[in-house]
């Protein structure tokens, strides 16, 4: 049996499933604009804006907000500290997973 605890909890930030979903997807790239992110996660406009604010309150992402000529350009990364609790989400449910193995 591994060393996983069963009472341990997750970080309810990105255990969330939209929330999972944008910050797996920023552990990958730099940044991604706000379009990409709505297309690829298939979260509707207001949930996006709603969830990477959660994101952003928890420390975990940036948001940068520029304009390209005349449109509005929103794009987001991870911080330092996002990838960290990303990162301790990974080793949560693969230890999870090993604790269930037969």
């Amino acid at each position: 049996m591994s060393d996983f605890t069963f009472d341990a909890d997750p970080d309810r930030i990105i255990h969330e499933p939209a929330r999972l979903k944008i910050i797996s997807m920023l552990c990958v790239v730099a940044s991604a604009d706000f379009t990409y992110l709505m297309r690829e996660t298939g979260l509707t406009r207001g949930n996006l804006s709603v969830q990477l604010t959660r994101l952003e309150e928890a420390g975990y992402l940036t948001i940068e907000k520029v304009f390209v000529g005349r449109t509005p350009r929103t794009t987001a990364s991870l911080t330092s500290r996002g990838r960290e609790a990303f990162e301790a989400y990974r080793t949560y449910l693969n230890g999870l997973l090993r604790a269930t193995e037969q």
